[in-house]
């Protein structure tokens, strides 16, 4: 991604696809998922995300909070994964590694 860095979170986290889209029409109300953005990408943060849950403590609290919370393990990855893309984000923008 050649705009990681220059965006801000909610536009690089759409860009991926990892941003939640709502399915609503009239007075229904449709459950949020996640569409568009970068396939390649997407898969891509998917894994690292499991990778990151099982290495780090603090990825693998935020996770059990979102699962626990929501429920579903699946929309709990996927909030590790925005979460990874974010903080890319924020290391190339200020040009830090992580920490």
């Amino acid at each position: 991604m050649p705009e990681l860095g220059r965006l801000s979170p909610k536009t690089v986290a759409s860009l991926a696809g990892l941003a939640p889209f709502n399915n609503d029409s009239g007075k229904r109300r449709g459950r949020r998922t996640v569409r568009g953005g970068r396939p390649r990408i997407r898969k891509a943060l998917y894994m690292a995300a499991l990778g990151a849950i099982r290495a780090s403590t603090r990825f693998k609290a935020f996770y059990q909070a979102i699962a626990t919370r929501s429920g579903s393990k699946k929309a709990s990855i996927i909030a590790v994964a925005r979460k990874l893309i974010t903080i890319l984000n924020a290391m190339q923008r200020d040009k830090k590694s992580f920490a």
